[in-house]
């Protein structure tokens, strides 16, 4: 029972081995998506889904009312974020090695000669990926004191839904590769939230209140983040 049609609204569901549900609706298009325990009943989710139907249709209006995001051709004058700060791109062709720096209020990427839109998307993931792996290591030692729990091991990847995992048997940590476009507050929060992850698997009420223990002010990044676009997101420095 992949997806179930509830009134108008289509959703996916998937039965893991947890103990509560969890809604979520996903930008951009405000896809809805419901977590739930394996032997759920299909008249429980009904139910479940009709009762939060309010909560949904705000989430899908909002979403809605963004204005459509353009499709990036890593092109000069374009205009990406770093650490929060919307950045006019230039593209350079030189000799040497490609190269990406950030000065003047623009985002530099230098090239060894003509390359495709493909091409230049790489050569700036593999920059934001440089960037977050210099960073995490300082966040890990500041946060993890404050947390009470280490990281065994951690790592970036590109992924579409959430802005960080944690696999609690192998105490490693995952981070959006998204992030590195956030400003540092919104990923000290994804860091803090996955280490909060090592005393509690689950969101329940114990996590988030070992989690306001650790970071008081984490309802300003996470709504932040539940924005869906570093342009919503906290000033620079926040």
């Amino acid at each position: 029972m992949p997806f179930l049609q509830i009134d108008d609204l289509r959703v996916e569901v998937v039965r893991k081995p947890v103990r509560h549900s969890r809604l979520t609706v996903r930008p951009p298009a405000g896809e809805v998506r419901l977590a739930v325990p394996l032997r759920t009943p299909e008249a429980t989710i009904r139910e479940l889904v009709l009762q939060k139907q309010a909560w949904i249709r705000k989430h899908q209006a909002a979403f809605q009312a963004q204005p459509p995001e353009l499709v990036l051709q890593y092109e000069s004058g374009e205009m990406h974020y770093y650490q929060g700060q919307a950045l006019l791109l230039h593209v350079h062709e030189r000799p040497g090695p490609a190269q990406v720096s950030v000065h003047a209020g623009g985002l530099h990427v230098h090239l060894p000669g003509p390359a495709t839109a493909a091409q230049r998307a790489l050569v700036l993931a593999r920059w934001r990926r440089a960037q977050l792996q210099a960073l995490l290591p300082q966040l890990l030692a500041k946060w993890e004191p404050v947390v009470g729990a280490q990281a065994a091991a951690w790592g970036i990847k590109q992924m579409k839904t959430r802005w960080g995992t944690c696999s609690i048997r192998a105490r490693r940590i995952w981070l959006n590769l998204e992030l590195s476009k956030w400003p540092l507050a919104c990923l000290e929060y994804v860091v803090v939230h996955e280490l909060t992850h090592l005393h509690e698997r689950l969101h329940t009420a114990r996590f988030w209140g070992l989690l306001g223990q650790a970071m008081p002010e984490w309802r300003t990044p996470h709504q932040a983040l539940r924005q869906g676009r570093p342009s919503a997101a906290l000033p620079t420095g926040a």
